[in-house]
């Protein structure tokens, strides 16, 4: 068997990857972070129209895409066209601790932000433990107990 080796070509490929191609964009970048009892996720999607956005969660996957377009006109000589066009898509899976139902998303300045609540079942909570001599002692159980 003969075998045709391009050492280029998995640097190609781990290019097209990070960076995207011309039909098949990059994923956008995001920040994630736990604030308090709620997640917060932003999404750099600049350029983005509002309306093109869609937002969607289904069982515990929180699914985003959004499209930029740009079509020349007749009279414009491109010069340069380094900006990736077509849909941006990501999808996040979303543990069982936190609360589909009510999630909240913004846009502005090109910046997705979905914040995600901690679910009411997920929060810590203190149980009264009693022991042989009557006394009661409260413990913290739940994620953040130590």
């Amino acid at each position: 068997m003969l075998i045709r080796t391009d050492p280029f070509r998995e640097l190609d490929r781990l290019a097209q990857q990070a960076f995207g191609t011309r039909t098949r964009p990059a994923a956008m970048a995001m920040d994630a972070y736990r604030q308090g009892d709620r997640f917060v996720v932003h999404f750099d999607l600049p350029g983005v129209e509002p309306s093109s956005i869609d937002l969607t969660v289904e069982k515990n996957v929180l699914n985003v895409s959004a499209e930029r377009r740009w079509q020349p006109s007749d009279d414009q000589e491109i010069l340069a066209s380094e900006r990736p066009q077509g849909t941006f898509s990501r999808q996040l899976m979303l543990g069982e601790s936190l609360d589909a139902e009510r999630v909240e998303a913004s846009y502005d300045n090109g910046v997705l932000t979905v914040t995600i609540p901690v679910a009411e079942q997920a929060k810590p909570r203190k149980v009264e433990i009693s022991s042989g001599g009557g006394r009661a002692k409260a413990i913290e159980t739940g994620a953040n107990a130590a």
